[in-house]
């Protein structure tokens, strides 16, 4: 069985809530590494970050529970599906075809309406977003050692933006 009728982990805790809670976050770990907090049974790659007014701290759980303490299942699912996709995106990213070399010697690529340069920086590869309709712009922060693992941070800020453009938080 899964969820609360397992009465696995913290399920079974008097004085845990089992529903009402928020997820505040969502995070992919590239790989099973973690014991959902809740069930304290199920080895997760997708964290479903989650909190309630009426617990002290954050819990770090995986898709079923999170569905279950948020009594909403297929948010739950729909945030793990997303996240899934954007992983086997992400698989494909730097072979991409769009990406080109500038006389400049940077390589950049347009996608959905954004437009991302990879350059050389300092002591390595960074990365700039725009949205020309918008005239937004954003520098990364953080340089790189490899020109690839440059783009591969700004599929990351991407799939972050477009989210943010959709309204999705998470």
């Amino acid at each position: 069985m899964e969820g609360p009728s397992a009465g696995w982990g913290k399920w079974s805790q008097p004085g845990v809530p089992h529903k009402g809670w928020t997820c505040v976050g969502f995070e992919d770990l590239g790989q099973p590494e973690l014991v959902c907090d809740m069930c304290e049974r199920q080895e997760i790659r997708y964290v479903h970050y989650m909190e309630h007014p009426d617990y002290a701290g954050t819990l770090s759980c995986g898709c079923i529970c999170a569905g279950h303490m948020e009594e909403d299942l297929v948010s739950a699912r729909r945030r793990e599906t997303r996240a899934q996709s954007a992983a086997q995106r992400r698989t494909r990213w730097l072979g991409r075809k769009g990406w080109r070399r500038s006389a400049k010697g940077n390589i950049h690529i347009g996608v959905d309406g954004y437009h991302i340069t990879v350059f050389r920086g300092g002591c390595g590869y960074k990365a700039v977003i725009s949205k020309p309709a918008s005239g937004f712009k954003h520098f990364g922060k953080r340089a790189f050692p490899t020109e690839p693992a440059a783009q591969l941070a700004s599929f990351d800020a991407l799939e972050f933006l477009k989210g943010r453009d959709e309204g999705d938080s998470h």
